[in-house]
């Protein structure tokens, strides 16, 4: 009797931590961030969690376009594209792991800033947009498309200070952007950022 009570207990035993293994499997099988979850917690680190950033010189990256973000990663990693910051995190990650790390921030809910353009502002940003024709690439609403990043709702700060870099050279990963922010003032750089920041659709 003890004996059988005994060969119960560990098939009992046996079952639940067979059970619990597979389970444990199964969710990191369906977890397909699981290998880049501890990369991505240095990412929160100045984007916010999830990328979700409310610092207005991190780019939010929570909603932006997956394709774009994976591209921006890789030129990072190249050179092509340089950051004190960013440049030596990207280049002991492997692409597989960058392409992760991008759809995931790709699959996020985009929240923006709470940023509002004054009526004087959006005039003045609106004609420079028109200039430059920039829904051309950006689209109307500047949500962005799988090449191009979504504009509309980025911080000011950083839009700003991205232009200027393209303007002066300093970003030369997007020749064309280069030769169309050579072409505005400073001025118009800081009315088109705000008109940008501040877009409703």
């Amino acid at each position: 009797m003890k004996t059988r009570k005994l060969k119960c207990l560990i098939l009992l035993f046996a079952s639940i931590y067979s059970g619990n293994v597979i389970s444990e499997e199964n969710r990191i099988a369906e977890d397909k961030f699981a290998s880049v979850r501890d990369k991505l917690q240095t990412c929160f680190t100045c984007h916010g969690e999830n990328g979700a950033s409310t610092q207005p010189t991190y780019p939010i990256l929570a909603g932006q376009e997956f394709y774009y973000l994976y591209v921006q990663l890789k030129d990072f990693k190249s050179g092509l594209r340089e950051n004190a910051i960013m440049s030596p995190l990207v280049a002991i990650i492997e692409k597989q792991d960058l392409r992760l790390m991008a759809e995931y921030f790709g699959e996020q809910k985009w929240l923006g800033t709470d940023f509002t353009a004054s009526p004087e502002q959006i005039s003045a940003g609106k004609k420079v947009v028109d200039a430059g024709q920039c829904v051309a690439c950006h689209l109307g609403a500047f949500n962005g498309n799988s090449r191009n990043p979504r504009l509309a709702g980025q911080h000011f700060e950083y839009l700003n200070k991205t232009m200027l870099d393209f303007k002066n050279k300093q970003r030369n990963n997007a020749q064309p952007m280069n030769a169309l922010f050579g072409t505005f003032s400073d001025d118009e750089i800081k009315a088109v950022s705000k008109y940008l920041a501040g877009f409703k659709d």
